[in-house]
């Protein structure tokens, strides 16, 4: 692998050196991170009953925990367990734990780098290897949302009576739609707040 490693020369993340490489250099160059929209906190209450400080990670925790455990998902297990009894259960099980594994390394990555995986691999692989992961990553992302995009067509179909190629379509309409109304700022009104249209 063609890796830049960080300079470990520095005492602290604040010192950058004038001939750092990596992570220090991006660091150095001052660069804007991305989606700086989504690089937000929230506000917690500092004083109050113990409770009332629980309740402001209580939103965002249900909004992780769903899109960690992703209902579609289980309903396929489910679907697959009355098909196939226990047969698929150590696959599930194995999936689930690589899943939290996965999900504890990428929560460390970001907390120490101040990065996502992402902006780590560009700032420390050459740009042959960033190239070769994006196009890893683009197929997974295809993979992963064919079936959101099938399940959209069948449920136009049973709903309208479009055929299913229209109804693909139309989902893959509705994504450029909406990829649209956001670099027009319509979703994100404030960029120093997350306001959601839904």
């Amino acid at each position: 692998m063609d890796a830049r490693s960080p300079d470990l020369a520095s005492d602290g993340l604040e010192t950058v050196l004038p001939g750092a490489t990596g992570w220090r250099a991006d660091a150095a160059a001052d660069l804007k991170r991305s989606l700086p929209e989504v690089n937000r906190t929230i506000a917690i209450p500092t004083g109050g009953h113990w409770v009332r400080r629980l309740l402001a990670f209580a939103g965002p925790g249900y909004l992780v925990s769903v899109g960690y455990m992703d209902p579609g998902n289980w309903a396929t297990d489910l679907a697959g367990g009355s098909k196939f009894g226990y047969t698929l259960l150590s696959v599930i099980l194995l999936s689930n734990l690589m899943a939290i594994l996965l999900q504890a390394l990428a929560a460390r990555l970001g907390i120490v780098t101040d990065r996502d995986l992402a902006q780590s691999c560009r700032a420390t692989y050459s740009r042959p290897v960033n190239m070769l992961l994006w196009l890893a990553c683009e197929a997974a992302i295809i993979a992963c949302d064919l079936a959101e995009v099938i399940g959209t067509a069948i449920a136009l179909k049973l709903l309208f009576g479009i055929p299913l190629i229209g109804g693909a379509l139309l989902a893959a309409l509705d994504a450029f739609l909406l990829l649209i109304l956001m670099n027009r700022a319509f979703v994100f009104s404030k960029p120093s707040s997350l306001h959601c249209w839904w």
